[in-house]
């Protein structure tokens, strides 16, 4: 997905509003400066996986890989979306929540696929997506558990003034559900320190994030 070139009010930073949900007050980014703090927040992730001792490797067909492989799908439509949100939004706390979206979750991808090449397995998976899920959940039209359908995205895409923040709010809010379904899974099923302590942190993340978006989808039906 490529930016549009930034204006040099974009490339300044200015101070965004505080959030709602006890968000303390952050910055906001211009688009270039946004873009390198996604590619700090995978490479800190990478460093993060690196650095962890493993005693045992995870098969191609455990838990593990299936959830490494399918929440870097999730993530990474989540990040897309954010990356959306930030550009065309126009509540503040839109904006920003877009921006602690899409460098968290790009972080958490840059430990995930540093686990897999740790694990000497491949990024892909020789099994269909959700197969290692103990319950069977199965992907619905070719889409995993809260991720918005490309129908849905093009929509985001074209969407207009407070309507990008409406869609945006509501398209997240359901990716979370999905995203916390998965992560349950994965706890469910494995032994590995490292994947319960990331996963136990992406769950706490995401569900303090779905009050603000709840907060923040009642501010912008005003």
């Amino acid at each position: 997905m490529t930016a549009p070139a930034a204006t040099d009010s974009e490339n300044d930073e200015v101070e965004a509003a505080p959030q709602e949900g006890g968000r303390a007050p952050a910055r906001r980014y211009g688009v270039p400066a946004l873009a390198a703090l996604l590619v700090v927040g995978l490479l800190l992730g990478y460093a993060g996986g690196l650095l962890t001792p493993r005693l045992t490797r995870p098969g191609d067909t455990s838990v593990e890989a299936g959830f490494a492989r399918d929440m870097t799908t999730h993530h990474a439509q989540a990040v897309e979306m954010s990356l959306i949100a930030y550009r065309s939004a126009t509540l503040p706390e839109v904006r920003q929540i877009a921006v602690d979206i899409a460098t968290g979750q790009q972080g958490e991808i840059g430990a995930m696929q540093t686990w897999l090449r740790e694990w000497g397995l491949s990024p892909t998976a020789s099994q269909p997506p959700m197969s290692w899920m103990s319950d069977g959940a199965t992907v619905k039209n070719g889409l995993m558990p809260g991720m918005a359908t490309p129908q849905q995205m093009t929509a985001l895409r074209d969407a207009k003034g407070i309507e990008v923040d409406r869609q945006f709010l509501a398209l997240m809010y359901d990716h979370h559900l999905g995203g916390i379904h998965m992560i349950d899974a994965a706890l469910d099923g494995t032994d590995n320190d490292e994947v319960v302590r990331v996963a136990q942190t992406m769950k706490s993340t995401q569900q303090t994030e779905l009050n603000n978006l709840r907060q923040l989808q009642a501010q912008a039906k005003g």
